[in-house]
Order: C-alpha cells, then sequence, then structure tokens
C-alpha cells in the first residue's frame, strides 16, 4: 500500500513558484526544490513527472494567484471606467514600494523567455496567450476609460499602455523606480 499524501500540488506548485521566480529554471536544481517544498525527488517526479513538469505547474500557479486575479476587473463583462487607472497603480505599488516578487524578480514568463528555456514551443504558446490576455485586457479598460477616442485611437494606446507594462515588468528587477515611470508613462496616456 502506497503512504498518503500529505501535501497538494497547488501547494508544491506555490513553493516552486517562488524558488524559480527568485533563482530561474536553469539555476533551479531538484535539491533546491526539494529543500523548498519539502519533498523527496521520487514524490517530485511522481507528481510532477519531472523539474519541467513541476516548473509548468508552477507557472500555470503564477498565471492563477499573481495574473489572472490583477487582470480579473478588465476582463469581466463589464469593465468600470477606472479599471484600467486601478490596475496601473497596483502594479505600480508592486513595482515600487516594499519587497514583493515582482520589484525583485520581475515577471516570471518574461525572465523564462529571456532564458534558453524560451526557445520552448510549449512556453512559447503559454507567453503568447499571456501576452494576449494582458493585451485583450488593457483594451477592454482603455475602452471604458476612454470611450472619447476613436477605435484606432483606442488600439493604439492599447498597444501603448500593453507595450510599457511589458517594459516596466521586464526592467523592474534592475531599475524599480524606471519601471516605475513606464507605468507613469501609461497612466499618464491614460488620462490625458
Amino acid at each position: 500500500m502506497g503512504r498518503i499524501r500529505t501535501f497538494t500540488e497547488v501547494e508544491v506548485a506555490r513553493t516552486a513558484r517562488q524558488v524559480f521566480w527568485d533563482r530561474g529554471y536553469e539555476d533551479t536544481a531538484l535539491p533546491d526544490l526539494e529543500r523548498a517544498t519539502g519533498l523527496n525527488r521520487s514524490s517530485i517526479y511522481h507528481s510532477f513527472g519531472s523539474k519541467r513538469g513541476l516548473f509548468d505547474a508552477a507557472v500555470e500557479n503564477y498565471l492563477d494567484e499573481v495574473i489572472r486575479p490583477r487582470l480579473a476587473p478588465l476582463r469581466g463583462d463589464t469593465v468600470e471606467s477606472a479599471a484600467l487607472e486601478t490596475y496601473l497603480l497596483g502594479l505600480h505599488a508592486a513595482m515600487t514600494e516594499g519587497h514583493t516578487a515582482l520589484a525583485a524578480n520581475g515577471c516570471l514568463l518574461l525572465n523564462a523567455t529571456g532564458s534558453p528555456l524560451g526557445r520552448d514551443a510549449s512556453l512559447q504558446t503559454v507567453v503568447a496567450a499571456y501576452c494576449d490576455d494582458l493585451r485583450t485586457a488593457i483594451t477592454a479598460g482603455v475602452a471604458a476609460r476612454r470611450a472619447d477616442l476613436d477605435e484606432a485611437e483606442q488600439k493604439s494606446l492599447a498597444v501603448t499602455c500593453t507595450g510599457l507594462v511589458f517594459a516596466a515588468m521586464a526592467i523592474v528587477r534592475v531599475n524599480a523606480a524606471a519601471a516605475g515611470d513606464l507605468i507613469e508613462a501609461a497612466l499618464a496616456q491614460v488620462r490625458r
């Protein structure tokens, strides 16, 4: 008879997410994951198949617990006119005020795309979907906030804001002030 599982895969994925986020995929060794999760190698392999399987679970956890909740107000059937500004202000705070994982490490997904793992087709698919989700959410926020603009102007503003958000996420771990400036530029464009 097998042992009774004393952990949930979500808890393990959440813990592993932080290790991968802090160290990156390539610089995270299985002993690091064993120490952080309290699981041995065989339990990790049994539950997730491999280090990569655990990384994929950590990425899904990142999307579920970090990204999607932040974007939720921009993804509903009805988007409030202040939703985009609220999103950008929250992102600014996460990047510039205190010690958050985002401020310390940048975006987990963008970091992974800059590593050798970024050549992996399945990761590229996940990142492309994330980029589309962010663009769609920001587009909805722009439409709600800036109904005074025509469709082409709204699209241009959404592309600009999305680009500024991605740029801020890419630079935040190196220069939080510069990342904050990028988010402030997005806010200024929305408020103009």
